[in-house]
């Protein structure tokens, strides 16, 4: 393989979680020859969460697919128009348009669908109920995993789903979108709308909401699709 036409990935994790959960994604990218890199969010605002981004995109010797999943896809909609940035790849993913923010995109969601379990806000932070996390998140997680990721929660500000994207990269730049069938935290109908919205390519895939954990190959597939348009 010659690796040396591949296009850098830049992962972006959602809320809640951390970079640490793209582990199994890296893996697999970093074994097929791509030069891959996590953004570790603050998740305190959007504004931090995309400037975060941008000091890691701006890091890369080249083009760069820019991944990110659930809130992440704010982040990347926001830090993708970096020019270094070549393809937009949303992992079940909110998908913002300009002045929208997670928040407008929640209460849009279709009321007879499964809704987040997000607790009310502590000290300016969410969390998930720890009880509902599982089948919310991770339901197709072994029972331990999914209790791993609910007990090790990262706290997310509510400023960064109130942050407006300006000018969201999608407008401009190729995307791809994988939609999970199965996710009680993003409906699929609304996850369709999103990426319906912004003609990206999609894949459906019959995962929970933690697809980069429990299906890191349907992952790294939609990444290297991707890839191969940028490397084209």
């Amino acid at each position: 393989m010659n690796t040396t036409s591949l296009p850098n990935v830049v992962l972006v994790h959602g809320g809640f979680a951390d970079g640490s959960g793209w582990r199994a994604v890296y893996d697999q990218l970093t074994r097929d020859g791509y030069r891959v890199s996590v953004v570790q969010n603050p998740t305190v605002s959007l504004a931090d969460d995309a400037a975060a981004a941008r000091l890691i995109i701006d890091a890369q010797d080249g083009p760069v697919v820019l991944v990110g999943h659930s809130y992440g896809g704010a982040v990347i909609s926001e830090a993708g128009t970096d020019p270094k940035v070549a393809a937009l790849v949303y992992i079940s993913a909110f998908m913002p348009d300009a002045g929208e923010s997670v928040n407008t995109l929640i209460s849009g969601f279709p009321k007879d669908e499964p809704q987040p379990p997000i607790l009310p806000p502590t000290g300016g932070f969410l969390f998930l109920d720890r009880e509902k996390f599982p089948a919310s998140f991770a339901g197709d997680l072994p029972a331990e995993t999914a209790a791993f990721m609910a007990d090790s929660q990262v706290p997310w500000g509510v400023d960064a789903l109130s942050g407006q994207v300006s000018e969201p990269a999608w407008r401009a730049k190729p995307s791809w979108y994988l939609i999970t069938t199965q996710d009680k935290m993003i409906p699929p109908p609304a996850q369709r709308t999103m990426s319906g919205r912004a003609g990206s390519n999609t894949v459906e895939v019959a995962a929970s909401h933690s697809v980069y954990v429990s299906q890191p190959a349907a992952v790294c597939a939609c990444v290297k699709q991707a890839a191969s348009a940028v490397a084209a």
